[in-house]
C-alpha cells in the first residue's frame, strides 16, 4: 500500500469516529429528556400492587385467630344439648356480690394462747413437756424448786397456827363471858384477834394463789413448785430445761389452742371502704390445696405510713389442725350485694383464643362472643361489655358448646 492509500484510510475511519460519536450524543439528550419531568426531577416509577394474599400474610396468624374466635359458631340441636346436659339461662339484671382479693398470714389465735411464767425465781428440776405435745388443762409441764416459794408457805403455815391459838382463845373467853366470869372486855379483845388471824391466812393464800403455787406441799418440799398447763391445747414454744436456774419473770412454755386461728391481712387504704366486720372470707392456702371459710373481724383504725396500708384479721375455724401459724394464703372477702344491669352464671364463662367468651345461641346457632366482666361472687358474674339482657347463653356444660366449636374449626382447617 502506498502513501496516499494508507491517509485516506485514516481519513474514513477519523469520520466514522466522528459520525458515531454524534448518534451517541443526541441518544443521551434523548433519554435524558425522557427520565426527567420539566422541572428537572426524577420521575417515581408506579409501585405495583400488593396481592391480597400478601396482605393477609402480613397481618399475621395471630390477629386471623381472634377474629375467628370472635366469630367462631357452631350448630347443636336441642336434642344435641339435652344428651349433654347443656343448660341455657338468660342474661339480665341481678344482684352480685363483689369480692375483695388479698394476701395474707395465719397466725396464732391470741385469745386462746397463753404464755406460761412461773412468776417466782429458782431451778428447773424436771421437764415433763416438749414443743409440740398436745397437753390438756392441769397437766403438768415442770418442777421448779423455789426458795421464795418456801418462805411463803413456811410464813403460811405460821399464821394457820396462830389462826388456830386465836380461835380456842376465842372460845374459851366467850365461854367466860357468858359464865360471867371474865369480863365482855377480854371477850372482844378475843375476838378481834381472831379475825385479824383469819385475814392474815386468807391473805397469804390469795398471794400464793397469785404466784401459781398451791397453799401446802404436801409430802415434797415446802419449795417444790409444779407448773401447770393453764388450758388445753398444744405447746408451741419451750424454753426450759432442767438444771436451768430461772428469774421470776421468765417465760418458760407458750401454750395455744389451735381449733381456731387467725389470718391477719395488710389492707390497702383505698380498699377500707370497701371491708365491713362481719363480712365472709374464703381462705386458701398458697401451698397447698386447701380452702376453708372464716369470718372478718377487726379492721385496724391506723394505716402505717411506710406501707399505707392497715391490719384486718379473719378468724378461720381449725378443727382439724390444717391451718397451721406462719402459712402463707389468699384471701377472698365478700363484699355486699349490688344490682348490675346484666349478669350470666359463672358456668357460663369460658376461655376462647385467650379471651374471655359466652357461647350466645341465635337460632340453632352458637356464637363465641367476647366480654369484659366486673363483680363476681362466685355463682353470678358481672358483665359490663360484650352482651345484652335478654340474650340466651350456654351456662351448666358450656364447655360441650366449646368443644363443638373447636371441631368445626378444626374441619374447616382441613
Amino acid at each position: 500500500m502506498n502513501k496516499k492509500t494508507a491517509l485516506a484510510l485514516a481519513a474514513v475511519l477519523a469520520l466514522g469516529l466522528l459520525a458515531g460519536t454524534a448518534i451517541l450524543h443526541r441518544e443521551g439528550d434523548g433519554h435524558s429528556h425522557d427520565a426527567h419531568d420539566d422541572h428537572g426531577h426524577a420521575e417515581t416509577p408506579p409501585t405495583a400492587p400488593k396481592a391480597p394474599q400478601a396482605a393477609a400474610s402480613a397481618a399475621g396468624p395471630a390477629a386471623s385467630a381472634a377474629e375467628a374466635g370472635a366469630h367462631a359458631q357452631a350448630r347443636i340441636t336441642d336434642e344435641q344439648l339435652r344428651h349433654n346436659g347443656v343448660q341455657l339461662a338468660t342474661a339480665g339484671p341481678a344482684r352480685v356480690a363483689g369480692t375483695l382479693s388479698l394476701m395474707g398470714e395465719v397466725a396464732l389465735n391470741q385469745d386462746r394462747s397463753v404464755v406460761v411464767t412461773p412468776r417466782l425465781a429458782g431451778a428447773v428440776q424436771a421437764v415433763h413437756a416438749n414443743a409440740g405435745d398436745r397437753v390438756q388443762r392441769g397437766q403438768l409441764l415442770a418442777v421448779i424448786v423455789s426458795p421464795a416459794l418456801a418462805e411463803q408457805r413456811a410464813e403460811l403455815l405460821a399464821a394457820e397456827k396462830r389462826l388456830a391459838l386465836a380461835r380456842q382463845t376465842h372460845e374459851r373467853e366467850h365461854q367466860l363471858w357468858r359464865d360471867k366470869i371474865s369480863a365482855e372486855q377480854d371477850y372482844l379483845a378475843a375476838r378481834q384477834a381472831l379475825q385479824e388471824a383469819e385475814i392474815g391466812v386468807e391473805a397469804l393464800r390469795q398471794k400464793l394463789a397469785a404466784l401459781g403455787a398451791t397453799a401446802t406441799a404436801g409430802t415434797q418440799g415446802l419449795a417444790r413448785l409444779e407448773v401447770r398447763a393453764p388450758i388445753a391445747g398444744v405447746i408451741v414454744d419451750k424454753k426450759i430445761s432442767a438444771g436451768e436456774a430461772l428469774p421470776d419473770d421468765a417465760a418458760i412454755f407458750q401454750l395455744a389452742d389451735l381449733s381456731s386461728v387467725w389470718v391477719t391481712l395488710a389492707v390497702p387504704a383505698q380498699d377500707l371502704a370497701r371491708l365491713q366486720t362481719g363480712a365472709q372470707a374464703r381462705v386458701t392456702s398458697t401451698a397447698f390445696e386447701a380452702e376453708g371459710q372464716g369470718r372478718l373481724t377487726h379492721v385496724g383504725a391506723l394505716v402505717g405510713e411506710q406501707s399505707r396500708s392497715a391490719t384486718a384479721r379473719v378468724l378461720l375455724p381449725n378443727p382439724q389442725g390444717l391451718w397451721r401459724p406462719g402459712l402463707p394464703v389468699s384471701v377472698a372477702l365478700s363484699q355486699d350485694a349490688a344490682a348490675v344491669a346484666v349478669a350470666v352464671p359463672a358456668d357460663a364463662l369460658q376461655t376462647l383464643d385467650g379471651r374471655t367468651v359466652v357461647f350466645v345461641r341465635r337460632g340453632q346457632q352458637f356464637e363465641a362472643v367476647p366480654v369484659q366482666t366486673g363483680r363476681a361472687d362466685g355463682r353470678q358474674v358481672e358483665i359490663l361489655q360484650g352482651l345484652s339482657g335478654g340474650e340466651r347463653v350456654a351456662a351448666k356444660n358450656s364447655f360441650v358448646v366449646k368443644a363443638e366449636l373447636g371441631k368445626g374449626e378444626a374441619g374447616h382447617e382441613h
